[in-house]
């Protein structure tokens, strides 16, 4: 079964920039479509970026364009998400999410089915 370990969170002050990691024990998330979601305290989950299996294709929310960025590393094993300029509305715990056999990426929460624990990511000066 795969288990999905996010990493990289922590605290920041705004301007700064933080990389999150999504890899999963024991699997090859080569031949799974990743998302980036985020939920801040008392508001609902955001889907925040995607890539599909190739790495070809990424979609990202209008909140974080031109500032975050995710990519594959590591032969595609690993999926990271750059975060660059934080803002203190960024501050959230993060979560990434699977999908396997899929064609294209969303940043819709209910395309996956296979989520990490999150990781906190904090944003103040």
């Amino acid at each position: 079964q795969l288990h999905l370990l996010e990493s990289g969170g922590g605290s920041v002050q705004p301007g700064g920039s933080l990389t999150l990691s999504c890899a999963a024990s024991k699997f090859s998330l080569e031949d799974y479509v990743i998302g980036w979601f985020r939920q801040a305290p008392g508001k609902e989950r955001e889907g925040v970026s995607c890539i599909d299996h190739n790495g070809h294709y990424t979609e990202y929310a209008d909140s974080v364009k031109g500032r975050f960025a995710i990519s594959r590393v590591n032969n595609k094993e690993t999926v990271e998400l750059q975060m660059n300029n934080l803002k203190a509305e960024d501050t959230a715990v993060y979560y990434c999410a699977a999908v396997e056999h899929a064609y294209f990426c969303s940043t819709s929460a209910g395309f996956y089915h296979v989520w990490g624990q999150g990781t906190q990511v904090t944003v103040s000066s």
